[in-house]
């Protein structure tokens, strides 16, 4: 296993433990850098089921460079920790850093079970906005339709007549070659 700064708290660098497939992270060093009480974070981590679980006794560099056996939690499961700390709880300079860490969790949260049903809703809006589309260009079309078949049948009848025709109509007195316009 080997250590490195991975993360920062309230600008305090925290060794992380890699090895096994997998990243821990040491809980005392953070709880110092927020000034929240140790002890009674390792508590509530024994009273939790599940952080219990994944927590785990691993050797890890401490602030003065030396090797300590250390509560860890995977990294994966380190940022939910943090945001179970009550900001009430923590040293006067970290209280801003850490309530503005679990707003960030709130929307975080948030946007994540909502997503889809955001997408879901502009969907749907979309395909309502390109549905009533599609219908005016469909009465457009028939429109145009409708009128595109009356102007070739009066083509037809302009061309179709003839000079008799003209001749017979001219005799009755209703030549009228309005008859033959479009509208």
């Amino acid at each position: 296993m080997n250590t490195k700064t991975l993360v920062k708290i309230n600008d305090v660098p925290i060794q992380v433990v890699e090895g096994n497939a997998q990243t821990l992270i040491p809980l005392k060093p953070i709880c110092e850098a927020i000034g929240v009480d140790f002890d009674s974070q390792r508590q509530k981590l024994r009273d939790d089921d599940f952080l219990n679980s994944v927590a785990v006794l691993n050797t890890a560099t401490g602030g003065d460079g030396k090797q300590y056996e250390m509560l860890c939690l995977p990294y994966e499961f380190v940022f939910g920790w943090l945001f179970t700390i009550n900001p009430k709880n923590v040293k006067e300079e970290a209280r801003e850093a850490v309530s503005r860490y679990r707003i960030e969790c709130y929307r975080a949260l948030y946007r994540h079970f909502t997503e889809q049903t955001d997408y879901l809703q502009e969907k749907q809006d979309l395909i309502d906005e390109k549905v009533d589309r599609y219908q005016e260009i469909q009465i457009e079309f028939k429109t145009a339709k409708d009128r595109l078949a009356r102007a070739k049948e009066e083509l037809n009848r302009a061309r179709a007549f003839s000079f008799d025709d003209w001749k017979a109509k001219a005799l009755q007195g209703k030549l009228e070659f309005s008859e033959f316009q479009t509208v």
